[in-house]
Order: C-alpha cells, then sequence, then structure tokens
C-alpha cells in the first residue's frame, strides 16, 4: 500500500484537519506543498486534481479525492486504527452536524473576520478592518454558542470519545483564540472553552496547530 499524499499547505485550517486526522489514525503519508495564491492562481497540476483549486487534494492506491471532511471520513475507513466515527447513528448525525456548521457559520467569522483581520494582516503591515471585525464578532458568537449547546456536556462534540467532529473544529478554534476578541468570545462560553483545553492539549494538536 502506498503512502497516501496530501497536496496543500500546512497553514490551511482545512489541510489541517487533514493532518489531524492522519496523526490521529497513526497513518504515515506525505505532504506536497501547493501554493493556491501563488500570481497567476493556483498550478495548472493542481487544478487537475481539484477543479476549483482549493485545498487540500489526496491521493491513495488510485484514489484521488478532495473536499477536506469527505477525505477524512476516508482516512478513517480506510486505515487501522481508533475509529473517529461515533457507531450510533445519533452520535454520526450530530458530526455531521457539527461539520456542517463550522465550514458554514464558524470558518469565515472565526478565521477570516476575527484571525485574519486582527493577527494576520497587521502581521503584514495592513490595518485591520475594524467594520468586518465587529461584523465577524456577532456571527462567531452565534457560532460559538450553537456548537456549546451541541457539546452539551459531553466530553467531545460528537459523543464521549474524539471524533472527526473535534478535529474539524479543533484548527478554527486556534486561531480564533490568537486574537485577543477571540479568546475573550471563548470564554464567555465555558464548556466550549474546557473542551477546548483538553483537545488543544493532545499530541496531535499541539503539533500540528502550533
Amino acid at each position: 500500500m502506498t503512502r497516501p499524499i496530501v497536496y496543500g499547505a500546512r497553514y490551511s485550517v482545512y489541510v489541517r484537519i487533514l493532518l489531524l486526522t492522519l496523526r490521529e489514525k497513526g497513518v504515515a503519508h506525505d505532504v506536497v506543498e501547493v501554493d493556491v495564491f501563488a500570481e497567476g492562481g493556483p498550478p495548472a497540476e493542481h487544478l487537475a486534481r481539484h477543479p476549483f483549486g482549493k485545498i487540500p487534494a489526496f491521493e491513495h492506491d488510485g484514489v484521488h479525492l478532495y473536499e477536506a471532511a469527505a477525505i477524512a471520513r476516508y482516512v478513517d475507513e480506510a486505515f487501522p486504527g481508533p475509529s473517529l466515527q461515533p457507531a450510533d447513528p445519533r452520535g454520526r448525525a450530530r458530526m455531521a452536524q457539527v461539520i456542517g456548521l463550522l465550514d458554514n457559520y464558524a470558518y469565515r467569522p472565526w478565521v477570516w473576520g476575527i484571525y485574519v483581520e486582527r493577527v494576520s494582516k497587521p502581521k503584514r503591515g495592513i490595518d485591520s478592518d475594524e467594520a468586518k471585525i465587529t461584523d465577524a464578532l456577532a456571527k462567531g458568537e452565534t457560532a460559538a454558542a450553537a456548537l456549546e449547546a451541541i457539546l452539551g456536556d459531553r466530553a467531545f462534540l460528537a459523543g464521549d470519545a474524539l471524533s472527526l467532529a473535534d478535529l474539524h473544529a479543533a484548527p478554527m478554534i486556534a486561531y480564533l483564540v490568537k486574537a485577543p476578541e477571540g479568546a475573550a468570545l471563548l470564554a464567555r462560553h465555558p464548556r466550549l472553552e474546557t473542551w477546548w483545553s483538553e483537545v488543544a492539549n493532545r499530541p496531535s494538536v499541539r503539533e500540528i496547530c502550533a
């Protein structure tokens, strides 16, 4: 069996989701760096892997995939190691709900609206857009409250064991809390903050989301 290949950039939230999944499964893999923001756009060879020019793309034994959630499920099911999906239908539905919530309602405000505006842009000598931050905080607050409601009193987002839902959330929150406003937002949701304190200390998260 050949080693799987991840095509993308290690800073990417969605590449990190896949790298966390591979790490938690104990799967040896290779990473081929791809700059989708290069002058002229994504390289032609990458567009052949991902027609929308995004990351990650993935290859393993003749299987070619894109979309991080789909790839993560493939990795969980194709390789030995601890299962990262709940065994029961309710748990799997909760996992899918969390992943959908994160992709549709949390990623843009948490990462682009808060982290990029408050942390990433100033590092590059670009002024933050305060209006974007204000808008992102309102949307990000709603997403955090919804995620905390789903978490409830469970140890993990989809049940009593780590799942793909937790690995999907971790890279987004790792960026969110680097901004003062993001850390304050998380602190207003103590059960979610407790969950994060546990997940953030996993070796995989410390290694990939530092």
